[in-house]
């Protein structure tokens, strides 16, 4: 990956980064959140991106989250579009038993969150995002070579050029390093349907 390609959306407390690395250090009080059951706006989390209007491809990265330690200590792979139009995956810190792995879709200012318990002991995860068009694939993998659906879904602002690339956050009075690696664009993994041909 070419790091020159990518911007900062709101920077964080700290970062390095280098050819196959990229450490944040997180600030607390940081996050995103769109309005849905908390009735909540968070928007300050900082988002790190490139720009594309490749219609097919896929973005993988390795996260690393040894060092997260507080409740909803995250980091993970991104799609920022603008406050109100986004998706993440990441693994979220619960507590010394377990963790929630899980994604975000936010369309028009309004949040969904799909979740599943991992043990605490997982400390990486590998992510892929997946576009086809408008429609976006979110995978994770624990070795980075077999990768598992966590979700599907459309995005109402994700035609044309986007940006996507990582994030880390603290949502509460928390900060941690987050390290990304293995960095790669490819051409789309994410195939097309091979079943019911489209309306």
């Amino acid at each position: 990956m070419d790091m020159q390609r990518f911007m900062w959306t709101r920077e964080p407390l700290d970062c390095h980064i280098s050819e196959d690395k990229v450490e944040i250090t997180t600030r607390s009080k940081t996050d995103l959140w769109q309005r849905t059951y908390y009735h909540f706006q968070n928007d300050n989390a900082p988002v790190l991106q490139m720009e594309t209007e490749e219609r097919y491809f896929s973005f993988v990265v390795k996260t690393n989250f040894a060092k997260s330690h507080h409740r909803f200590d995250q980091c993970g792979i991104v799609m920022y579009l603008d406050s109100e139009n986004w998706l993440k995956a990441s693994v979220e810190y619960e507590n010394e038993e377990f963790q929630h792995l899980g994604s975000v879709v936010t369309n028009n200012g309004y949040s969904d969150w799909a979740t599943t318990e991992i043990d605490a002991s997982v400390k990486s995860m590998w992510y892929r995002l997946s576009r086809r068009e408008d429609d976006y694939c979110i995978e994770c993998s624990e070795d980075g070579i077999r990768f598992k659906q966590m979700r599907i879904c459309h995005m109402q602002k994700g035609t044309g050029k986007i940006r996507f690339g990582i994030y880390a956050c603290s949502p509460e009075e928390s900060s941690f390093k987050a390290v990304f690696s293995d960095m790669q664009l490819t051409e789309c993994k994410w195939k097309a349907h091979d079943g019911q041909q489209p309306d």
